[in-house]
């Protein structure tokens, strides 16, 4: 008979509630078990003492008799240094992008340093040709004003000579 310390879920929908059991690993997860060793509360704040509580007594009597414990249990026990801290399995990669992805994005971000260093680059040549280029612009458009002024005043007298016609 092949022995699991395990989490036996209890408590109302939304709000779980697990007991640490000892039970055959063939029996159903909230079914059968041999002894009930500890409570787990994950509605619980983590620095709370009340969180995960366990016979530290009945888990060493359990795992000298051939029990293994469950991922979960695994990292309770290795917190409370009964077993040492289990390996952390590395997590799935499927939600991460898949490589063709990768290269658009690489291909993007290339194309965006480069816009943005032609931007800066611009910028700075027209930071140094402008301040030289100033001066004689101001000027011409100073001469050039009364200028166009001097059609506008026109167009009104064109019109009455029309219509006293």
């Amino acid at each position: 008979m092949s022995l699991k310390i395990r989490l036996s879920r209890g408590g109302a929908k939304k709000r779980p509630f697990y007991r640490i059991v000892v039970a055959d690993s063939r029996s159903p997860r909230d079914g059968r078990f041999i002894e009930r060793i500890g409570v787990y509360n994950p509605m619980l704040k983590r620095e709370d003492p009340n969180r995960i509580q366990f016979d530290e007594e009945r888990v060493r009597h359990w795992l000298s008799n051939g029990a293994t414990p469950s991922d979960r249990v695994a990292r309770f026990l290795g917190a409370a240094d009964i077993i040492p801290m289990p390996v952390r399995r590395e997590q799935t990669k499927k939600d991460k992008p898949r490589a063709k992805t990768l290269e658009r994005l690489k291909e993007q971000e290339e194309a965006k340093q480069a816009s943005d260093e032609a931007a800066a680059a611009a910028a700075a040549a027209e930071a140094e040709a402008p301040a030289e280029e100033e001066a004689p612009v101001e000027e011409a458009a100073a001469e050039e004003a009364p200028a166009q002024e001097a059609p506008v005043e026109e167009a009104p007298a064109e019109e009455e000579e029309k219509k006293e016609e």
